[in-house]
């Protein structure tokens, strides 16, 4: 009965995080159209495509320290309800200051992650959460969702519909979650200030997502403008081709969690960083003369280390902090969601002032050898019995 009920809580946390990361991703697979309708430049143009992540991560913290207190039961449906009144109003609004400002308030889906992972992993034992983590990961299948429909749906229905519908979405499984979740056991209540007094083995996480998740957030938001900028595709196949990087992105979360659950989330981290790194170096290098296969090689590679990174990420967190998870969970998700914010805004900066991309790709190499460093301190710290048996 214990195994059921949690993998039917498994699934609808899931299916409730996929459909935020819809809400969430609206404005990035239009933000070519939007760019060329409104004269923007390329800076201004990834601000929009970037804003939502902002108010989405920094809601982590507080959101995860209420599903500690409240469960995820009340907080899924609040986070999802409140998110369908931006959604509905992207349909409607006109002009890049309004856009900026819906965008933002968009953000409030991206803090659902820290509601999921706590859930999630207070129905698993600790040998099982990082593969359960990695599952619930997997609703970021939703970026990819929003940048093969939402062209579509704009082309067909208009983007006004394109809002109505994407609230419906959000309402309805705010209907659904309420009616069939149910919390897992909870402890004691949470002390806050010892989670922020933890140091660095809070912060390492932090920094770890701040590359692994902020890295495949930034290319998913970024990788359509990227494709049309290289190849002069329509939007719509941009969006195909970007939906594919988070699919690959997406179902290597699971596997990292996977691994992580027997071979310990460092060397797991490890790998991520250093194939991360060689595709961020070849991304670099090749950005001045693209050509189809290399550049669908290197993201795709890129998309699975970054995957593989964040499922070994998020198996830590509930190891490190068994009694504080959606606390531990808010604070790392927010670093993620930060780092997902600055990339495609750096992107513009340089595309606009030196006509090229390679710049912030090497970027993108520094931040994987710097978070290699700190998981090979990590992999040797990882002798410890705890991390062994995990």
């Amino acid at each position: 009965m214990q195994r059921a009920n949690a993998t039917r809580n498994l699934v609808l946390a899931t299916l409730a995080f996929a459909v935020a990361f819809v809400g969430w991703s609206l404005i990035a697979p239009l933000a070519k159209r939007f760019q060329d309708d409104l004269d923007l430049t390329n800076t201004r143009t990834l601000m929009l495509t970037a804003v939502p992540v902002v108010l989405g991560s920094l809601l982590r913290i507080p959101v995860g320290a209420l599903t500690d207190r409240l469960g995820g039961r009340v907080m899924f449906p609040v986070v999802l309800g409140i998110s369908a009144i931006p959604a509905a109003i992207f349909g409607f609004v006109e002009g890049y200051a309004a856009l900026i400002v819906v965008g933002f308030f968009l953000g409030i889906a991206g803090s659902s992650f820290a509601v999921g992972v706590p859930f999630v992993a207070g129905w698993y034992p600790k040998e099982r959460q990082g593969f359960a983590l990695g599952v619930y990961g997997m609703g970021n299948i939703g970026t990819a969702v929003a940048a093969f429909s939402a062209p579509a749906i704009v082309d067909w229905l208009g983007r006004e519909a394109l809002g109505i519908v994407a609230a419906i979405l959000l309402v309805a499984t705010a209907v659904v979650f309420y009616s069939m979740a149910e919390d897992p056991p909870r402890g004691p209540a949470v002390d806050y200030g010892a989670v922020l007094r933890s140091g660095w083995k809070l912060w390492r996480l932090a920094l770890l997502y701040f590359v692994t998740f902020g890295g495949f957030v930034a290319m998913a938001v970024f990788l359509p403008k990227l494709l049309r900028d290289w190849f002069d595709i329509s939007l719509t196949n941009a969006g195909l081709r970007a939906a594919g990087f988070t699919v690959v992105a997406t179902f290597a979360r699971p596997v990292g969690g996977f691994l992580s659950d027997r071979i310990g989330s460092a060397t797991v981290l490890v790998v991520a960083f250093v194939g991360a790194g060689l595709d961020a170096a070849w991304l670099a290098h090749i950005s001045s003369d693209p050509t189809w296969l290399p550049v669908t090689i290197a993201c795709l590679t890129l998309a699975a280390f970054l995957g593989l990174g964040n499922g070994a990420v998020f198996k830590a967190v509930p190891l490190d902090f068994p009694e504080a998870t959606g606390a531990a969970t808010g604070i790392v998700g927010a670093a993620g969601g930060i780092g997902g914010f600055f990339p495609p805004v750096v992107m513009g900066i340089v595309k606009d002032h030196f006509d090229t991309y390679a710049l912030g790709f090497i970027g993108l190499l520094v931040f994987a050898l710097v978070c290699l460093v700190v998981a090979l301190t990590m992999r040797r710290a990882a002798r410890m019995p705890s991390e062994v048996t995990a």
